[in-house]
């Protein structure tokens, strides 16, 4: 990788979050984690120089690739050059993927991953999305894209480790909170496992970790019901050592309040780390 870079003068650049995972080991325990099938269709954020589309073509039945650093887009244009589609746009074919002999279409995408998801209404739920994060605008992808019933089916991502500590946690756990609850209403965590900042180039200040979460086959709430849950979740962690049902006060009757933390059996006096996904989710449905 160093090689690389240094013969096309590219310099990365730490904004965008730009650690490449060259981990040989590593990057075939993601692929094992993602399950792959040829039907399989699936969304790379940061593809970077490609060491993952490799061995994520290898296995897929469909590739979109989206690279916000045009300089590492062609890069990726010529090492992928066989594989990739015309005309660098999402949904564009060089025909049927599962062919003997031949590996899927790559669809490579220059653009900014995360204004790309908030813009685009694509449905996803076909999808995995197998990526190795920037660290920068993990938290916000994720909860951009794991959301409702267009969220992908799978979700095999690597990210800062603290990130995933958070995504990973249960009630009462200290990295248990905001980001917790938006992705696991409709997210499942099957499992983690912790990778070394020295699998990277150039080497990051912190540890990473990989996250493999599964989407839930039935929705917890309806898609009303999801907006009350986010507005009462954000609410209640506004401010963490203030007790849960007095902050929601500020946006819901004191009588309701009562009668719902009764009827649940939610002490007075808890916290919002001390509920579970499953108490808010009751909670939602007793407010609305």
């Amino acid at each position: 990788m160093r090689e690389l870079l240094a013969s096309r003068g590219i310099q990365l650049t730490k904004s965008l979050g730009q650690n490449f995972l060259h981990d040989g080991n590593q990057l075939r325990r993601i692929i094992e984690a993602a399950e792959l099938n040829g039907g399989d269709k699936v969304l790379e954020i940061g593809p970077g120089l490609g060491p993952l589309t490799e061995l994520l073509l290898e296995r897929a039945g469909e590739m979109l690739a989206i690279e916000k650093d045009g300089r590492l887009v062609e890069v990726l244009c010529e090492r992928f050059s066989s594989e990739r589609s015309a005309g660098l746009r999402p949904g564009v074919s060089n025909g049927s993927p599962n062919a003997p002999g031949r590996r899927p279409a790559l669809q490579l995408l220059h653009a900014d991953a995360l204004e790309f998801l908030k813009r685009e209404s694509r449905d996803w739920s076909a999808w995995k999305l197998v990526a190795n994060l920037p660290y920068s605008v993990a938290s916000p992808m994720l909860v951009e894209l794991a959301c409702g019933a267009r969220a992908p089916k799978k979700i095999v991502a690597t990210l800062q480790h603290e990130v995933a500590q958070r995504l990973m946690a249960k009630a009462g756990d200290k990295d248990y909170g905001l980001l917790t609850l938006l992705v696991q209403l409709d997210y499942a965590p099957a499992g983690s496992f912790k990778i070394s900042k020295s699998c990277f180039f150039p080497e990051p200040d912190v540890d990473s970790a990989c996250v493999i979460l599964d989407r839930r086959p039935v929705p917890l709430l309806s898609a009303e019901q999801r907006e009350f849950f986010v507005k009462i979740v954000k609410r209640a962690f506004s401010q963490r050592r203030k007790m849960v049902l007095k902050l929601l006060r500020e946006d819901w009757p004191v009588e309701k309040l009562e009668q719902a933390s009764a009827e649940l059996k939610i002490p007075p006096q808890e916290r919002a780390e001390k509920l579970s996904l499953k108490q808010f989710v009751a909670l939602t449905k007793k407010l609305l």
